[in-house]
Formats: structure tokens, C-alpha cells, sequence
């Protein structure tokens, strides 16, 4: 028998889940640098650039697995997209709304769960949904012009690369923190049966 999650959050939460949005906020701002510099390497299918975007939910998804929370994929996604755009990133604050629908999508299979389930297939839907955010929005913001072939593509390959980088790379990193006893004052860190 599953046991509602608490949803008040304790001081505790707030300076975790603010810590993972931050130092995630600095990861962003290497990443937009990497992304900016390998987008030669997609010019003969730009789509395939969705490829590599994962690492840009994987807040929307870690938020939720550690602090287990309403609202922690929404929070640290949008803090940490806030973080990168104060840094400096080179899409201004269009990157916070961007933040802000990649942690709804996060949000949402944990949500879907009425916050009772915190596994790998939670996760994985979790990044898959981040992932079809983010594209869409890619598609209305700065691909419209593009063939809907390749703006599918496109969703669909960033998509992907949430289930894979965000969904399991989320899940196996709340692990090995866990593992490490970083995480034991959250369920997450007690929690054995993540899988």
C-alpha cells in the first residue's frame, strides 16, 4: 500500500531543491555554449540537434525524484533556466519560459501519480514529456518555417532525448546520490525500490 506524499515543503526541501536548480543553472550555461558550438555538426538534418537537449530537463525531472513534492519539477526547472539566463544565455529570458513548460512536463508524470510513484517509469514519462515541451516550443519559436517531416522529427528526437538523458539519467543520478547518503533526511535517499 502506497502512502500519500506530503505535500508541505520544509525548509530543508526549499534549500536542496534550490542548490540542484542552481548548480544545474551553471551546467545550462556550459551546455548553451556546447550547443552553440556543435550546431554545425547538424546541418544536414537540424532536427537531430534535439538529440543533445536532454540535459536541459534533467531539473524538471531530479527535482521531483529527490524532493518527491508538488511543484519541485516545476521549481527547480525554472530556477535553474533562470540561473542560465542570468549567466548570460544566448536565447535571453525566452530560456525561463522555456524552464518553466520543461518543468510543467516533468511535473506532470509525477503529478499523474497523484506523487505516489517515483520509479523509472515515472521518470522516464517525466523526461519524454520535458522533451515534447521543449520541442514544440522550438517548433512555434524558431522553427515554423521548417517541413512538418522535420518539425516532427524534431519533437520526436527531443522527446527522446529527455526519456534517455532527463528520465534515466534523473533516475540513476537520484540513485547514486542516495547510494551515497547525500539523500537520507528525503524518502528518496530511503527509498530502495526505485526501480
Amino acid at each position: 500500500m502506497t502512502h500519500p506524499t506530503p505535500t508541505r515543503w520544509r525548509t530543508l526541501d526549499i534549500v536542496v531543491a534550490s542548490v540542484i536548480a542552481v548548480a544545474f543553472g551553471v551546467v545550462f550555461w556550459g551546455w548553451n555554449q556546447l550547443y552553440t558550438g556543435v550546431e554545425g555538426a547538424f546541418t544536414a538534418f537540424p532536427p537531430a540537434k534535439g538529440a543533445i537537449a536532454g540535459v536541459w530537463f534533467l531539473p524538471a525531472v531530479l527535482g521531483p525524484l529527490v524532493i518527491r513534492k508538488p511543484g519541485a519539477g516545476v521549481f527547480t526547472e525554472t530556477v535553474a533556466s533562470t540561473v542560465s539566463a542570468l549567466l548570460g544565455a544566448q536565447w535571453g529570458f525566452t530560456t525561463v519560459l522555456y524552464g518553466l513548460l520543461q518543468g510543467v512536463g516533468g511535473e506532470a508524470a509525477f503529478a499523474g501519480t497523484a506523487y505516489r510513484s517515483f520509479r523509472l517509469p515515472a521518470a522516464l514519462v517525466g523526461g519524454t514529456l520535458a522533451g515534447l515541451a521543449a520541442g514544440w516550443l522550438d517548433v512555434v519559436m524558431y522553427y515554423a518555417d521548417w517541413s512538418p517531416g522535420w518539425q516532427v522529427a524534431h519533437v520526436a528526437i527531443t522527446a527522446a532525448s529527455g526519456l534517455v538523458i532527463a528520465g534515466l539519467g534523473g533516475w540513476a543520478l537520484t540513485r547514486a546520490l542516495a547510494q551515497t547518503g547525500a539523500l537520507d533526511r528525503f524518502p528518496s535517499g530511503r527509498d530502495r525500490s526505485l526501480v
